[in-house]
């Protein structure tokens, strides 16, 4: 069976990631000379505390070559096949990290990595969806195929209070040309080709919150969903059953983003995500 790796940023709940057998390698955080591995050093919780009280602004990195051809070098005692499914390398170096970690690689095994475009639970749905297959016995070719032929069925929202966190951490792509004119409203972004991108710019909070609803509420064959949140989970369960009213037989995931995630969107990120039929 082929063996499923991805990075923290995915999001996944611990529960799936358990179930499916899903191999995560963390992210590192730094607050200034202390690094921390992504929830597993450093929970969402005390990350967010630290965001709140630190004079040091966090940083983010992926971890070096060597952690990830030892993680595949480990994974290959028990799997011929490897497939890993890492973060936009617009977005981050995790992918090229990885590449170069495959070269590492001391045992024998077929390694594929794969560039999702996207990060959050529109990378998580790519990596469940190969898992699942795998299960069912897939190739690594036909989960790569898969997943390229799913990436354009999957659709990210995300809406924050400030884009502050997204310039400070050089992650704001094309939404820099909104800077000027959001000083007082709430931007609605996607992923677009691997990159931040403007979608639309709404007064208040409660009406970005309206705008996601909408949005998934034009789909009309829906396999997945999943809400994300940083600190404010109430407003994602509430957003979450609005939703699943709409899809009362849809599954919709719950999720609280990675403190990686947070470093770039800071505490107010709010985000759905829609994985067509």
């Amino acid at each position: 069976m082929v063996k499923l790796v991805t990075d923290s940023v995915s999001d996944i709940p611990p529960e799936l990631v358990k179930d499916l057998g899903i191999t995560v390698i963390p992210l590192h955080v730094q607050f200034g000379s202390e690094t921390y591995k992504d929830r597993v050093d450093l929970t969402a919780e005390e990350f967010y505390h630290k965001l709140k009280n630190s004079s040091t602004l966090p940083t983010t990195s992926a971890p070096a070559p060597g952690l990830f051809a030892e993680v595949f070098d480990n994974l290959a005692i028990k799997h011929s096949q490897i497939l890993g499914v890492f973060v936009s390398r617009k977005l981050s170096a995790t992918y090229d990290v990885a590449v170069q970690g495959v070269k590492l690689m001391k045992r024998k095994c077929q390694v594929e990595i794969v560039d999702s475009t996207m990060g959050i639970m529109g990378q998580g749905f790519l990596v469940i969806e190969a898992a699942k297959k795998a299960i069912t016995g897939a190739s690594l070719g036909e989960l790569v195929s898969m997943i390229s032929k799913t990436i354009p069925r999957v659709h990210v929202r995300i809406t924050l209070d400030t884009l502050e966190y997204l310039a400070r951490g050089g992650r704001i792509g094309k939404v820099q040309a909104l800077m000027g004119a959001l000083l007082k409203m709430n931007p609605i972004l996607g992923l677009k080709d691997g990159v931040a991108f403007p979608f639309a710019r709404v007064r208040s909070r409660a009406k970005a919150t309206d705008w996601l609803c909408d949005f998934a509420s034009k789909f009309s064959k829906v396999k997945a969903l999943a809400v994300e949140y940083g600190t404010n989970i109430a407003e994602a369960e509430a957003l979450a059953k609005r939703i699943a009213s709409m899809f009362p037989k849809v599954p919709i995931y719950l999720s609280n983003v990675s403190p990686v995630i947070g470093t770039h969107t800071g505490p107010t990120i709010l985000s759905i995500t829609v994985m067509e039929e």
